[in-house]
């Protein structure tokens, strides 16, 4: 009896720990934007768009489910949950906070993406923690998660605009000059987050920042 006890309770640790490396192969890649045509090709919707690139690039397809759009992407043994949340760029926290528990995501396995004023046009700069920076989509988040230490992926719009037409800058379209040069930095981007998921995020930071 005390031997079947032992076989039994050895093999649930056994399942636990098949489980446990299980979630840590998954990862919720959340992209930040407004949901609406009219934001599709805005400087403020990069997360959208480099989301948008790496699912039209693997034939992958986002369906509408509660709080976002959705893609599962895998690659190299690694599942990645592609989140485009429906909240609109200031309440994106309820979505991130849902996906991670429904899909049982460790909060290290979180990258979101968005776009930073304060870096050079398609600059990438991957983060383990920081200030939201008076971002909207990174204060809700920082707000739900209660806490300021979670994975971001900056991507560079800088801050050519004249005083007080920030909004407008963010909200406008990219230029001719930048539209050329998105295609790039777009792969480079997928290159990120692919490395994020594989080599981890200290390999990852130290291979794409500043590149």
């Amino acid at each position: 009896m005390c031997h079947f006890i032992k076989r039994f309770f050895g093999r649930n640790k056994d399942i636990l720990k098949i489980e446990e490396t299980d979630l840590m192969k998954k990862f919720l890649i959340v992209g930040l934007g407004n949901i609406g045509e009219k934001y599709a090709n805005t400087r403020h919707n990069i997360g959208f768009k480099i989301l948008d690139f790496l699912t039209e690039k693997e034939d992958l397809k986002f369906e509408t489910q509660k709080l976002g759009d959705i893609a599962t992407y895998k690659f190299k043994g690694r599942t990645f949950i592609l989140l485009k949340p429906s909240t609109y760029m200031n309440l994106s926290g309820k979505a991130v906070q849902y996906w991670l528990t429904k899909e049982k995501i460790p909060l290290e396995n979180l990258l979101v993406i968005t776009d930073d004023l304060n870096l050079p046009f398609g600059s990438i700069r991957l983060k383990t923690k920081g200030s939201d920076g008076g971002h909207n989509g990174l204060k809700d988040i920082q707000d739900k998660l209660q806490t300021t230490k979670y994975n971001r992926f900056r991507f560079g719009i800088s801050d050519t605009f004249s005083k007080g037409r920030q909004i407008d800058y963010v909200l406008g379209e990219w230029d001719d000059e930048e539209s050329k040069g998105l295609p790039e930095r777009l792969e480079k981007s997928i290159e990120l987050i692919r490395s994020f998921g594989t080599a981890g995020v200290n390999n990852t930071m130290n291979t794409f920042n500043g590149k």
